[in-house]
This record gives C-alpha cells, structure tokens and sequence, in this order.
C-alpha cells in the first residue's frame, strides 16, 4: 500500500504535539499509515535492488529507522522523529549508519516528512577508519574518482559538502590533484521528493530508477571499502 496525505498530516500533527500522550492516541495512525507503507516500501525496494544492484538490500524488520529519538545527550528532549525514514546497504556490510559504522558500507535513503522528503545515496559521515580507506583510493585514482563525481546526473547536484574540512587532512599536500574531495567527510547526494510523489502509487518505480541513476556512486565508495558489486542472488 502507498503512503497517503494521512501519513503526511500524522506528521504535521506529531511536530505540534511532540509528546507521548498524542502519540500513543495517535498510534494507530502511525502504525497503518506510516510503519506498515513504509515495510511494503522496502520489501518492494529490496526486490526491485535485485535487479540492478543484487548486492544492495532491505529487510523491512531492519532497514526502517526508529522514530524514538536519543535524547540522553540532547537540550531537546522531544520524544520522537517528525520524520521517518529506511537505509538500504550492502548485504555483507553491518547496517549501523554514521560514526558507528566501523563496518558499514555505502547504500541508499529515503526520507518522508512533509515539504521536506528527499532520497540520497552514498556514505554520510564514516567512522575514522573508513574514511581513511575512502580518502586513501581517491588519492590513489584522483582522476577516476573525479570522472564519477562529475558523472552524477544534474538533478541530484553533485557530492554534497556537507561537513568539509577547511584544511587538508594530515598526510595530503595542498596541491594534491583531488584536494577538493580529500576535504569531504561524507560523500552524499541526493534530491528532495515532493508530497505528490511521497504519495503517488508509483513512488517505488521512482525511487528505483533514481537510485539506479547513483550506482557507480555506491559501487565506487564499497569498492573502495573492500565490498564487491554482485551479479545476482
């Protein structure tokens, strides 16, 4: 089943009323509208995978993020994600995300929240041991690393720079040829989703043929990472 405007107005509701007395009067609604879509998504993502990336892959018990937040280290002690959202990786890699990911790999995301929904692929923010694997081939290889940077179709805008140093990291010269990407911590890109297509029957299709589009992205950072493309199942 797709989501609906019913998913949408749950979360404009939940921003309004970041607490748990609506969201337990309001589970239901989470759960048929937002939780279950969001588990056919996957399974319907992780088929669709097989057929041009079998490597990658979903589990609908595993891929969905929680929608309780951490607030143990945070001023903001809002109980939950106005937002939901699934992560789709490599089948060998560990599935943590972020500076948890001593074995993670680079992979795909969806994002659902109202006027701010959005897909990306790739690897955000990599613990340090990664990073220096990712910065160690693209030093090794600049120009083919740069080859695939520019060959991301426009729509998506290019790597994201979100985070990049101002400095070269030790050990690379300022005027190393891919200085520019040696500066990034994460290697992302993406574009953000309407609504109308959040909700469109079809967002599946769509989202497979976007993610397609950003293969040679996720297939560069896992080669580098030592996680090899598959051919099939």
């Amino acid at each position: 089943m797709p989501f609906t405007k019913r998913a949408l107005t749950f979360f404009r509701g939940l921003t309004r009323h970041n607490e748990k007395p609506w969201f337990e009067a309001h589970r239901d609604e989470y759960e048929n509208e937002v939780r279950l879509p969001m588990r056919e998504l996957i399974e319907d993502l992780d088929a669709r995978f097989a057929e041009f990336a079998p490597e990658i892959g979903g589990d609908p018990k595993r891929s969905m993020f929680r929608i309780y937040r951490d607030i143990r280290f945070s001023k903001d002690k809002s109980p939950y994600k106005t937002a939901a959202a699934c992560w789709f990786n490599h089948r060998n890699a560990s599935h943590n995300v972020g500076s948890e990911a001593d074995a993670g790999s680079a992979g795909y995301y969806f994002h659902l929240q109202p006027g701010k929904s959005g897909l990306g692929a790739g690897i955000w923010m990599p613990p340090r041991p990664q990073l220096n694997k990712l910065r160690a081939a693209i030093a090794d290889d600049a120009t083919r690393f740069d080859r695939m940077a520019h060959s991301i179709p426009k729509r998506f805008d290019g790597l994201d720079d979100e985070g990049s140093l101002k400095r070269m990291p030790r050990g690379y010269a300022e005027d190393h040829p891919a200085a520019k990407w040696l500066r990034f911590q994460s290697f992302t890109s993406g574009r953000s989703i309407t609504d109308a297509q959040v909700t469109s029957p079809s967002l599946a299709s769509f989202l497979a043929r976007e993610y397609e589009a950003l293969l040679p992205l996720v297939r560069w950072l896992n080669g580098a990472l030592g996680f090899k493309p598959a051919s099939s199942r």
